[in-house]
């Protein structure tokens, strides 16, 4: 539930949306769409007038993620990124995948108790968890200690079972059917 407060300002009517009770979300699972279900609802709140922070885990500057272009011409929402510059494999990881999830985390404590936005949205996260670039016991920290009116979204495959229990909503994304599997390579705005 929301309620609106209009502030004059010297060029615009600026409204401010305030969320009673900030829910919580998951978006896992093997198939395609966690990150885009994340923006889909990032995209109907800043239609709203909400502010939306997209923290980016895993996923580095080196590649041209759609999102990080699009949300440069939209008002009220705002990417950063925490990862390498190029597409990480979890066989492979290097003591810079953790120093970056570790500032991603801190980074993502700091937005949240700045409360300055009624969205954040941690994408990635779960999987970081996964590949122990970050530890389960610190997110769930995180998601204890969030301001109640902020919407928070974690996204990733393979959720903690810890962080599936503290959440309001959990979706998991299946896989029927994939290009993967005839060989057809991620695509420029398809899948990232």
């Amino acid at each position: 539930m929301s309620f609106a407060i209009i502030l004059p300002n010297m060029y615009e009517i600026v409204v401010i949306i305030l969320l009673k009770k900030g829910l919580i979300h998951v978006y896992t699972g093997k198939g395609k769409g966690k990150t885009t279900a994340a923006l889909g609802l990032a995209f109907r709140a800043i239609g709203h007038g909400f502010k939306v922070y997209m923290i980016q885990f895993i996923k580095g500057k080196g590649i041209e993620y759609g999102e990080v272009k699009s949300a440069k011409k939209w008002p009220n929402i705002e990417i950063v990124q925490f990862g390498r510059p190029e597409f990480v494999n979890k066989h492979l990881l290097t003591e810079t995948d953790f120093q970056l999830a570790k500032e991603g985390l801190k980074h993502a404590e700091k937005i949240l108790q700045e409360g300055k936005n009624d969205i954040v949205i941690l994408d990635e996260i779960c999987l970081a968890v996964d590949w122990k670039l970050l530890n389960t016991d610190d997110v769930i920290k995180l998601i204890k200690n969030k301001p109640k009116n902020i919407e928070l979204i974690l996204t990733g495959r393979d959720a903690p079972k810890e962080i599936i229990e503290l959440a309001d909503y959990v979706i998991e994304n299946i896989v029927i059917k994939h290009p993967f599997t005839k060989g057809i390579e991620a695509r420029k705005g398809i899948e990232y």
